[in-house]
């Protein structure tokens, strides 16, 4: 089902036709992809025959199930067209990067979400800092995240249910994306973070597993309320990030918060905090 569907494509990363030229350009960045998907699928399916799109996600959409609520029916390691196309991009098309990528996050989904989906009883401690939420819509359509990071406790909590907690993350903010978007924006708010609250290994963790295993799926990221001494931090981890996620980071003067978010977000979008009209809900009731 999801081979015959219409692929659409992002503004942000092909642009939008404003001329014939322009047009024929992006016509034939589509046709390019679209080849690129069909090899990569053939590949793909020759060395993991469980990654066939057997067309369950569509028809449970149809049907208004709730693939996260149900995880037999889940089987999130089903690669459709979609899933392919955000690992071309993050490889610039490279089919055989891109091929390599995917079988390796195939790899990993069997072995860290053996069950199909990671449940609120895998990941408590991470639950009780009520450190991550999930409201609203941008003006695109994608989801807003808030996460706080003085709220972080490294001391608590082992790091396996860390990378659990940022693998549960992702899953429950990608099951809650409108049809036909792929991407959300997260505002990370550092207001009150020190050093008690870095964790180098930690963020690498949570970078690698967004970069690796859910790629392009970042839209935005704002960085807002930071301290001078999150910078030491920053310095170790900024090296690690792709040059993709780069241009999506954002880091925002505390004078300008509010017109940044309503740039990107409409009032009644926004996180009442931020002075907006929405409450936060915590992620594991999002």
């Amino acid at each position: 089902m999801e081979e015959a569907k219409e692929l659409k494509v992002e503004e942000e990363n092909i642009g939008t036709p404003k001329s014939t030229g322009t047009e024929i350009e992006v016509d034939f960045q589509v046709e390019v992809e679209k080849s690129k998907i069909k090899i990569m699928r053939n590949l793909i399916q020759n060395q993991d025959p469980s990654s066939k799109d057997t067309g369950l996600r569509p028809c449970a959409a149809l049907l208004k199930i709730d693939l996260f609520t149900f995880p037999k029916l889940c089987l999130l390691q089903e690669v459709d067209d979609f899933m392919i196309r955000r690992f071309l991009r993050a490889r610039d098309l490279d089919v055989d990067k891109a091929s390599e990528l995917l079988l390796q996050y195939l790899s990993w989904r069997r072995d860290f979400v053996p069950n199909g989906s990671i449940s609120p009883s895998d990941v408590p401690t991470q639950l009780t800092h009520n450190k991550l939420f999930m409201q609203g819509l941008d003006r695109s359509g994608r989801p807003i995240v808030v996460v706080f990071g003085s709220r972080h406790k490294p001391t608590k909590g082992s790091y396996d249910e860390l990378k659990r907690f940022v693998a549960f993350s992702l899953d429950k903010i990608c099951s809650r994306m409108p049809p036909e978007q792929e991407k959300f924006v997260c505002i990370a708010d550092l207001e009150g973070w020190g050093y008690s609250n870095s964790d180098i290994r930690g963020y690498l963790a949570a970078l690698s597993i967004l970069q690796d295993c859910y790629p392009e799926r970042l839209g935005k990221l704002f960085i807002v309320h930071v301290p001078y001494i999150f910078m030491t931090a920053w310095k170790v981890v900024y090296p690690f990030i792709d040059s993709k996620t780069k241009k999506k980071i954002i880091f925002v003067e505390n004078k300008k918060l509010r017109p940044t978010l309503l740039a990107d977000i409409d009032e009644s979008q926004l996180p009442d905090l931020y002075g907006g009209g929405l409450s936060l809900v915590p992620i594991q009731d999002s």
